[in-house]
């Protein structure tokens, strides 16, 4: 089980960490933070640069967390927040990824949830400090905090976009 649980941890972690990669750099297929920027206003974001770099460091944070398993329940509620927001932006595309639907984004708000309910496993930096097993309060407030929080910035940063914005166009570059 623990073998099972690491490679979750990593696989899922490493992903949500690179997709924070892609928002603020050139690595990993990224288009810089211009590019990142641009994306979030294409998407119908306020914030420019701000809105970037705070989604991108969540991302690399909560990635990083999650395949360490450290303060996994905290990590995984904020891969959870990140991803929902995704998922709200693909939501309009239907659920299947081939038509840039939100199928992506829900699967690793799900196992980032999974993540919080089973625990790290014996091979994470949570069971080496001690920290395991979360108490089952902390659990649940992660995964109902984590999506909602998603949700709220999603209410909070939304705003319509313009025509020029709408219409498909290459990210800027720095």
């Amino acid at each position: 089980m623990d073998a099972g649980l690491l490679l979750l941890r990593v696989v899922a972690g490493l992903l949500v960490a690179g997709h924070g990669v892609q928002k603020v750099s050139y690595r990993l297929g990224g288009h810089g933070l211009a590019g990142g920027t641009e994306e979030f206003r294409h998407d119908g974001f306020r914030g420019g640069k701000l809105t970037a770099v705070v989604a991108g460091a969540s991302q690399i944070g909560a990635g990083l967390f999650l395949t360490a398993g450290l303060l996994t329940p905290l990590a995984a509620m904020a891969a959870m927040g990140v991803m929902t927001v995704a998922g709200t932006v693909k939501w309009p595309k239907g659920l299947w990824v081939q038509n840039d639907g939100y199928e992506y984004p829900m699967v690793l708000v799900v196992v980032s949830a999974a993540l919080a309910l089973t625990g790290p496993g014996k091979w994470s930096l949570d069971h080496a400090l001690g920290l395991t097993p979360w108490p089952l309060w902390i659990v649940l407030a992660a995964i109902v905090i984590g999506p909602a929080s998603g949700l709220l910035t999603r209410v909070v940063l939304h705003r319509t976009p313009t025509v020029t914005e709408r219409t498909p166009h290459a990210p800027a570059a720095d």
